[in-house]
């Protein structure tokens, strides 16, 4: 067993389902999706994306910009959360929604960064 591939699969599948807990729930209805879930799933997306640094491989490339992907769509949801929130106050179902869709495209990349990484896995060979 190979304890980097292990704590790299892990992280990369924690960021996935963190980032799929905040995005689940009504798209417009704020109260539904937690901000320090979303400050986790950034947090994790951070160290998946620096567990993918040392990879010299055309999929260590993917999976890279894959979570680069991610990290900035949730950046950018956390943003507009914390702007909205300083400068109007209360967060309508406009905001809600550009809020959570930045989640979704994050979880949509982190979904695609899964599936490379257990396509990798079933593909090696011993």
């Amino acid at each position: 067993m190979n304890l980097d591939k292990v704590v790299s699969g892990f992280f990369i599948i924690f960021a996935m389902t963190l980032n799929f807990g905040f995005f689940y729930g009504d798209l417009v209805d704020i109260t539904l999706h937690d901000k320090y879930e979303l400050f986790a799933a950034i947090i994790v997306n951070i160290i998946a994306t620096v567990l993918k640094l040392g990879d010299r491989t055309q999929l260590g490339s993917v999976l890279l910009a894959t979570s680069l992907v991610a990290v900035i769509q949730l950046v950018a949801a956390a943003s507009v959360w914390t702007i909205a929130s300083n400068t109007v106050g209360n967060i309508d179902s406009s905001l809600s929604s550009i809020i959570v869709s930045l989640s979704g495209g994050a979880l949509l990349a982190n979904i695609v960064s899964v599936f490379l990484y257990v396509g990798d896995t079933l593909k090696a060979r011993r």
